[in-house]
Parts: structure tokens; sequence; C-alpha cells
């Protein structure tokens, strides 16, 4: 026990002294002696230097040792997966992006990811077997009870009844773990970001679709087939209702407040939708050209201090606005059919907080999470906090290899035989 709390300061710390060491957990200076060399025998802990700052010489410090294992976490989407490689510590070694085509190749999905995996182990200085646990996120979510994708239609290739067996296969011997990617984006939320210290949370996230991680009572609720979270699919006012859902891979809440609906939303009232190139914004590219307009929309809203903006001033609440309002009644508008599906979630779970993230979202800043926790105020009976995501990078990524070190540190970690 002694152990695995020490390997768990220096994991959560860094490099320690003896001493400091034994002021965290309380044991004697013999015994923290004792307990550092166990560790050093057994490879898992060694001298990272002395300290510095005070008279007289420096305390050596002792630090774990990152080669001890590595991790890897893939985040995939149509057309790249994104993988990054970290060692025990937590440290991320290297990232790497492999483009992918509109259908798989030779070799499938299985192939994809193994091409994915070697690159970003060689680019981390380790052979691919090296690593010690694999965490995979995807849209959508395995269904338990079958092993096969759903939700996920756009995912070309991702559908084989056999596809996990292929992919066990093609990595063997390295573990393969599988999530949804918003859950995943929700792990890292929660150890490293906005929703640290909260066991009630919802995680909103909008990119190339809307989606949500509910953590409830600390655990990720996934539902019976891996679905919980897929508010795309949610029937919202202020959209037709959207039926054969199963076969469209769309819903109402999807149409009302997806990325696709920001360039319509924005010729409605009259606001410059941007064309190829300009702005950063590839119109093909409806992620980036929904989080250009949001930009451009945050940074035009009035601060406090400011002249108030011409046409801005009353705004109904029914989604109909003056085709002149401009960009900035397009992040009011847009705010208001944010509130309206997160409503319905707040009705149901009654989080604690709601973390606002993904692509889209964060382009809004915090003009639109002051103006979606305003709308929310009069939709919802109870009144959560909206923070925006904290995580940097690619959070699915992040919280893939948080995932991964979990599991692998309590292998790596198990100090019973010392």
């Amino acid at each position: 026990m002694n152990e695995r709390a020490a390997l768990d300061l220096l994991t959560e710390h860094g490099a320690l002294s003896r001493a400091r060491l034994g002021a965290l957990t309380g044991l004697s200076k013999p015994t923290v002696s004792q307990l550092l060399a166990r560790l050093e025998a057994a490879g898992l802990v060694g001298s990272a230097g002395t300290s510095e700052g005070r008279p007289g010489p420096g305390a050596r410090l002792y630090a774990l040792r990152g080669e001890v294992a590595y991790v890897a976490a893939l985040d995939v989407r149509p057309g790249r997966i994104r993988t990054a490689v970290a060692d025990v510590t937590g440290a991320v070694l290297a990232t790497h992006t492999l483009a992918t085509p509109a259908r798989p190749g030779p070799g499938g999905v299985a192939a994809q990811l193994t091409a994915a995996l070697d690159g970003a182990a060689r680019d981390a200085g380790i052979e691919r077997p090296a690593l010690r646990r694999v965490v995979v996120g995807t849209p959508g979510a395995f269904d338990p009870r079958t092993g096969r994708l759903r939700y996920a239609g756009h995912l070309a290739g991702w559908h084989s009844p056999g596809l996990l067996a292929e992919v066990a296969t093609a990595l063997h011997p390295v573990p393969v773990e599988y999530e949804n990617d918003v859950n995943l984006a929700a792990v890292a939320e929660r150890r490293l970001g906005a929703a640290r210290g909260h066991e009630d949370f919802v995680l909103l996230w909008n990119g190339t679709g809307l989606g949500a991680a509910l953590v409830l009572g600390g655990r990720l609720h996934r539902g019976w087939t891996g679905g919980a979270g897929e508010i795309g699919f949610l029937p919202v006012a202020g959209t037709p209702l959207v039926r054969g859902v199963a076969r469209t891979g769309s819903g109402g809440f999807q149409e009302l407040a997806g990325a696709q609906a920001l360039p319509r939303l924005a010729r409605e009232l009259g606001v410059p939708v941007p064309e190829a190139g300009a702005g950063g914004a590839d119109p093909a590219d409806g992620e980036a050209l929904a989080a250009a307009l949001l930009r451009t929309a945050a940074e035009a809203y009035p601060r406090p201090g400011d002249d108030p903006v011409p046409g801005a001033a009353e705004l109904p609440h029914d989604g109909t606005f003056s085709l002149h309002a401009g960009p900035v009644a397009l992040l009011r508008a847009y705010a208001v059919r944010l509130a309206t599906g997160i409503a319905s979630l707040v009705a149901v779970l009654d989080p604690a907080v709601i973390v606002l993230t993904g692509r889209v979202l964060a382009a809004g800043g915090e003009p639109l999470l002051r103006l979606t926790e305003a709308e929310l105020a009069e939709l919802a009976p109870s009144r959560p906090r909206l923070l925006a995501g904290e995580v940097t990078g690619d959070p699915v990524v992040r919280g893939g290899l948080e995932v991964a070190l979990t599991t692998v540190r309590d292998e790596v970690f198990d100090t019973a035989a010392l």
C-alpha cells in the first residue's frame, strides 16, 4: 500500500525529494528510504537530479521512469485518424495524423489503425508492440450486445460484423479498447479541465455532429446500446419532426443546432457566409464553416461598456429575426437554438454543470456561453452552470490517454510482489 501511495504521488506531483514524499505520505524517513529503494530495484522509480533554490546541497529527487510503460489513443473521424503516444507519467511523446480515404483500401479499418499507430510509435521512438494499451475513440458507440458500431453511419468501413476481431488480430498482442469520442472528451474535462470535482455533469460537443456525454454519480452513463448522449436525434421545437432517424443519421436537434444549421441561419439573417478559403473556412467543411461564422459573431458581440449594436437590442425568442440584424443576431439566435435542446437534458438529468466544447461551440467563446445560459434560465426548471471546455488540442485523444493510463498504472503499479 505504501508503495502504491508513493507511486500515485509521484504521478500527481512529478519529481519529489525523500523528505517531501515523507511529508505527503506521513511515513518516517527510514520507511521512505526503504520504500524508494524497493521501487528503484523494481525499475519503477529513478533519480531525477537534485532540488535547487535552497542554501546547501540539493536534495536528491525521485521520479517515475516514463519508459516503464507506453499507451496510445486514437481519435477517428471521416478523413483522418489522429493518434498520440504517452509514457506512464502521462507525458505525450508524439502525435501523428493519418489522412484516410473516403473508403478504406486493402486491409480495411484494421490496416488504417495499424498505420496510424505505427506512425505515432515511430515518432515517439518506440515500436508498436511496446504499447501496453490502446484506446480508440469514434463517433457513435459499439453496441455491447452485438459488437457493431451504431449511430455513426458516416464512418465508412466501420460496420463490418467482424471488425473488432480483425483489429484485435492486427494489433496483437496490444489490448484495444473502444469508447465514444464525446465520452472521452468528458473524461479529459473531468480529470484535467472544467469538470474537475464534479460528479454529475453533461458535456455538450458540437463538431461534425452534436453529441453529449452524461456523467452521473461520477460514472459515464452509456445506456443499453451504448447510445446515451446521442442528442442530435432529440426531437425539439423549432424544427419539423424528423422521422426515419436511424436511416438518415440525423434528428431534430442536429437539424436545429448542428454545424450544418449555421450557414442556413446566417443566410436567413443576411450574414455573409465565407467562400472557399475566406477566413480559413471551406464551405465543403461544415465544421470549419460553422466555427468561422460563430467566431466572427463572437468577435462582433459588444463587451461591457461598448456601444449597443444596431438591430440587435430586441430579439424575439421564436428563432425569427430581422434580415439585417447581423452577426450579433446570429449569435443570439444560435444560443436560443442551443438552449432549446439543452433544456431537455436539464429537465431529465438535473446536472450541476454543463461543459460546452468541440470546435463549433468553442468558436462562440464567452458570448455564446453567457447568451445560452441566459436563455436556458428561461427554459429549464433548474439552473446548471455552463462552463467552457478547458482541455485544448484534442480532448478526445487526451481522454483516451487518461483511460489507457488508468488501466496500465493499475497493472504496472501492482507492487504486491515487492
